[in-house]
């Protein structure tokens, strides 16, 4: 067990800080100590290299998706023991422990819950770890209205994009995937996207526009043409929906691709107890699935050769877990 936690001190360098030993929870709070953490490969590749000005600055603390134990409660709490292994979902970085209070909150939100969610014996904790890129996957999938029938086409297949694949299958919708990295369509073939197409290949633009018009395209790859490229191919069915998702700088439309047809734009934030408790059930059902998206699971002492290898070879990276147990 470590008393530890990990944050970005400079453009591309991580280090690890003293947490610490864990204070006794308050009368509504619970500690839960660390087994497993998840990497967010979108959200701390950017706050690691400062890119679209995100994270505010070094050192900052980035991450959003452990697995640990309830080691002990506060007299108030009712809907947690100890001994309980839970999820936890709040924008706290990767850390060995954390003091949460869950009093109360919406389990609709996510700003105003306690984000905790209690893990049955029948799902593998460890990948659980990755609850959180399933969650943000799963809440934009629910924002846009993926249906029964529906085409839908997702636009890169990183962790994020690869959920919302299996979010969007999940639901009952035709699901086409994009990528450039060929191992990754591979993965996203196994978990069941109806169609993948490697987008760098010559053909790769003409069988996408052969399988649109798309009822929902979702960006999970902030590619700058990805707008432009949807209007000149005329990918948007009518009163179609282009989910934004991926971290943007500023950007540009052109309005006809939405006024003629009467599409929109929405954008989603985080995740919700909700949501999360939607994809334990699909995982117990086996509809979705993380084992597969899983490419390390190494110790949390060997962080900062992951972190060196997202500064560096981000595209190697896809499933990463932290094990704070050994």
């Amino acid at each position: 067990m470590y008393n530890i936690g990990i944050e970005f001190t400079a453009r591309g360098e991580m280090g690890f800080y003293d947490l610490r030993i864990p204070p006794d929870p308050g009368p509504t709070q619970i500690l839960i100590r660390t087994h497993y953490s998840g990497i967010t490969n979108g959200t701390e590749r950017h706050a690691l290299m400062g890119d679209f000005g995100y994270g505010g600055g070094y050192p900052g603390r980035h991450g959003y998706q452990h697995v640990g134990v309830v080691e002990s409660v506060g007299s108030q709490v009712s809907a947690f023991s100890e001994g309980d292994i839970v999820f936890f979902g709040h924008y706290v970085g990767h850390r060995g422990w954390h003091i949460v209070d869950v009093g109360a909150g919406d389990p609709a939100s996510y700003h105003l819950s306690h984000l905790c969610l209690k893990l049955p014996n029948d799902v593998q904790h460890e990948f659980c770890a990755l609850f959180g890129v399933a969650g943000v996957g799963m809440r934009h999938v629910r924002r846009i209205h993926v249906a029964p029938a529906q085409n839908v086409w997702v636009a890169g297949m990183g962790p994020i994009g690869q959920f919302a694949a299996q979010a969007a299958r999940a639901f009952g919708a035709y699901v086409t995937v994009t990528d450039i990295n060929q191992n990754r369509l591979d993965v996203a073939k196994e978990l069941g996207a109806h169609r993948v197409i490697n987008v760098s290949d010559p053909s790769g633009s003409k069988l996408l526009k052969q399988g649109g018009p798309y009822n929902c395209i979702i960006d999970a790859c902030g590619a700058a043409s990805l707008l432009a490229d949807i209007h000149k191919n005329r990918f948007l069915a009518h009163r179609g929906v282009i989910g934004a998702l991926a971290v943007r700088a500023e950007t540009t439309f052109h309005w006809g691709m939405l006024h003629g047809l009467e599409g929109s734009i929405e954008v989603s934030c985080h995740f919700s107890l909700e949501d999360l408790g939607i994809i334990l059930h699909f995982l117990r059902l086996g509809t979705i699935r993380i084992e597969p998206l899983v490419t390390h699971r190494v110790p949390i002492t060997e962080a900062p050769r992951i972190y060196e290898t997202m500064r560096d070879r981000p595209d190697s990276l896809l499933g990463v877990i932290f094990n704070w147990r050994c």
